[in-house]
């Protein structure tokens, strides 16, 4: 089966692909009907110029951007890698949560600067994290990750979601007592018509005064323009690993102190990027043989 990679996917699993050509999809320039599997990271799927298209392997657990709907009216079939990046993803909105509270890359910068005067930090109090309240917008793999984390930092859990569930990781709210409640707000929402701008103005004004919001899942989640004008106010702080018009990022939060900015970060460790491309070339092997596939997208 011939087999088209947007890249070079990371860790051994990839050379197992017998018949596999990389080539970014900004560079097709005419159709190739042979190309029966695609293996891509979120982009939109070009099914103009891939006729012969059987399968979509995502690699990644975000699949918002490759167009499902249109694919399964072709009959393709589509996987995602899920799973395999929660512990990544819950740790690096845990050291947004951290940095963003403790205001560590403000202090790197003054000491950077040779702005530290003092043998204590002058200038720079910041608001302690145990003893704090977290909500969580969404308790799938991911939040779920984050809620055990946060026993360890002795936090108080509350989350929200569409389906209210019973469980020991934390007190359900509806979103809007969420916002209003919590000190930190993590974002673990995938990105669904029902999900985007979930968090407008309104309910951005909810936020305590000195919240920290911390965005991992999908930038489109949260109303940029608004949240962009919160923090310019000063009123609340924020991590964000997302961002609507990536690799954008709104000019007005460059400068910021009161936001920790990373590059989507949130899968990005060796081992998880390399079990990520285990399950997708997983995925393809199975489906070549005619095995039911590993992990496909539910309907």
């Amino acid at each position: 089966m011939k087999v088209l990679a947007t890249r070079r996917y990371p860790g051994p699993a990839f050379e197992e692909l017998e018949d596999v050509e990389v080539q970014p999809l900004s560079e097709l320039r005419s159709t190739r009907p042979e190309i029966e599997a695609l293996a891509v990271a979120n982009e939109p799927v070009p099914l103009d110029l891939l006729p012969g298209l059987r399968l979509v392997a995502n690699f990644g657990v975000g699949y918002d951007r490759l167009g499902v709907d249109e694919l399964r009216s072709r009959g393709v079939a589509v996987t995602n890698t899920p799973g395999v990046l929660d512990a990544a993803t819950a740790d690096l909105a845990f050291a947004l949560i951290l940095a963003t509270r403790r205001r560590v890359v403000e202090g790197d910068q003054r000491v950077r600067a040779g702005a530290w005067s003092g043998s204590w930090a002058d200038g720079l109090l910041a608001e302690e994290l145990t003893g704090s309240t977290l909500g969580i917008i969404g308790l799938g793999r991911i939040g779920r990750a984050v809620a055990r984390r946060a026993q360890g930092f002795e936090l108080r859990v509350l989350y929200t979601q569409r389906t209210r569930i019973d469980t020991d990781l934390g007190e359900y709210r509806e979103l809007d007592d969420l916002l209003a409640e919590a000190d930190i707000v993590s974002i673990h929402a995938p990105r669904t018509p029902e999900t985007t701008s979930l968090l407008d103005a309104r309910r951005l004004s909810l936020l305590k005064d000195g919240a920290v919001l911390v965005n991992t899942a999908r930038g489109e989640i949260v109303d940029e323009t608004a949240l962009v004008g919160e923090l310019v106010s000063g009123r609340i702080r924020a991590g964000l690993d997302v961002y609507v018009h990536e690799p954008h990022v709104p000019d007005e939060l460059l400068a910021l102190p009161n936001v920790v900015l990373t590059p989507h970060l949130g899968s990005a460790t060796r081992q998880t990027r390399e079990a990520m491309t285990r399950l997708m070339v997983e995925n393809i092997t199975a489906f070549e043989r005619g095995e039911p596939l590993i992990t496909p997208i539910p309907d």
